[in-house]
């Protein structure tokens, strides 16, 4: 199913494949707050508490703004080098954290999957299972969207302490691994696909784990990370990536979104280690002459709803993605959902206007160069986010 081919650019005398990082915003992320319809007399009237005052919006348009701890994220999009999918979702939106991000790692809304459309991507790349390291997730547990039975990725809590442990840490490790793993899955697919999963994908992601400890021993950069998750993860990226071990797909997880109370402080704070932690990567990568071949995929498993609750937001619907990069041609896609209240989902949610599987689609073909119909389960539209790509 690859599709197209074309000039790729070079590192160290070889072509440089695409790489996608994805970052997961646990908890749904409240994309009103995060891109700012700052001119809407109904954004402010909904959000008496919450809400982000005009004179603090930085502006992005003349009625759009990102949210004042976003600053980075504003710099990003000024210099063309970040696409805001404006009304992300899909019909019939679910609430349910635990739905909602299956259905987005799995591309089924209306059943119970038991293979990540990231895992089919894998499969895709590397059909035989050569490499563990195709695919690497920097934290506990193997998100969903990389699990399908007889696809190995690979995931390693924090690549530094991994290269000093003692073999009977790294079992102890392994073991916590293994374990929030069986807990994260068996409600949705059962324990039985599971332990199947586990004893067949199991000692290879055991085998990528090991094989990334040579990855710090080779980094060295000016850039200095903040001390959060997200910071970390994203460095681990970069040192993996930089380390030339064949890895084409990274995941990582920032959580703490839902913000049902004390919104204010809360998404304020991670709003600067977010777009701050993906500045210093997007700098470290430049360094290293590895930013040309990298698009970064930010997204949520839901918005939060138009009006807030007196301390926060409640779960709600049509949200928002972000794509990243050097070669990304940046701008607003997609439209902002109509915050006239005659439109509002369910009486009281913003509507989506962009499938998801339509951003995973444009990404998987015109960025990985893969035929995506098969890993999203249909036909959506694209849109072109990209100035140039690798495929």
């Amino acid at each position: 199913m690859a599709a197209g081919n074309g000039t790729n650019g070079h590192r160290n005398g070889k072509k440089k494949d695409p790489v996608l990082v994805v970052v997961q915003l646990s908890g749904g992320n409240d994309f009103m707050n995060t891109v700012v319809p700052f001119t809407e007399g109904i954004y402010h009237d909904s959000r008496p508490l919450v809400g982000i005052p005009e004179d603090k919006v930085l502006p992005i348009t003349d009625t759009l703004g990102f949210h004042p701890s976003a600053a980075p994220f504003r710099d990003m999009f000024n210099d063309g080098k970040m696409a805001v999918i404006q009304g992300i979702g899909y019909e019939n939106s679910s609430r349910s954290h635990f739905r909602a991000m299956d259905i987005w790692h799995t591309c089924e809304p209306d059943k119970i999957a038991t293979e990540g459309w990231l895992a089919k991507v894998i499969r895709e790349i590397d059909p035989n299972g050569e490499n563990p390291l195709t695919a690497v997730s920097m934290g506990r547990g193997l998100p969903r969207a990389l699990a399908a039975p007889g696809v190995a990725a690979t995931s390693v809590g924090d690549l530094d302490s991994y290269g000093l442990m003692s073999t009977v840490e790294v079992e102890e490790e392994r073991a916590k691994d293994l374990d929030v793993f069986k807990r994260m899955y068996t409600p949705a697919v059962g324990s039985g696909l599971v332990m199947d999963y586990l004893a067949h994908t199991g000692q290879d992601v055991l085998k990528g784990a090991d094989m990334l400890s040579v990855a710090p021993q080779m980094y060295q950069s000016s850039v200095e990370y903040a001390d959060n998750p997200i910071a970390k993860a994203l460095r681990d990226v970069a040192r993996v990536h930089t380390a030339g071990l064949g890895t084409r797909i990274f995941y990582t997880n920032h959580i703490g979104y839902d913000h049902h109370a004390q919104e204010v402080p809360t998404h304020a704070k991670l709003l600067t280690e977010l777009s701050q932690a993906i500045a210093d990567f997007r700098a470290d990568l430049r360094e290293h002459n590895a930013d040309e071949e990298v698009a970064i995929l930010v997204f949520t498993e839901f918005g939060r709803r138009i009006k807030d609750n007196g301390s926060g937001t409640d779960h709600g619907s049509g949200g928002g993605a972000f794509i990243i990069g050097e070669n990304v041609k940046g701008g607003l896609y997609s439209e902002y959902p109509s915050l006239a209240p005659a439109d509002w989902l369910y009486g009281e949610d913003m509507n989506h206007t962009i499938d998801f599987r339509s951003i995973y689609s444009t990404l998987l073909q015109q960025w990985m160069g893969i035929t995506p119909n098969e890993i999203v389960g249909g036909e959506f539209e694209q849109i072109s986010p990209f100035e140039k790509t690798l495929v």
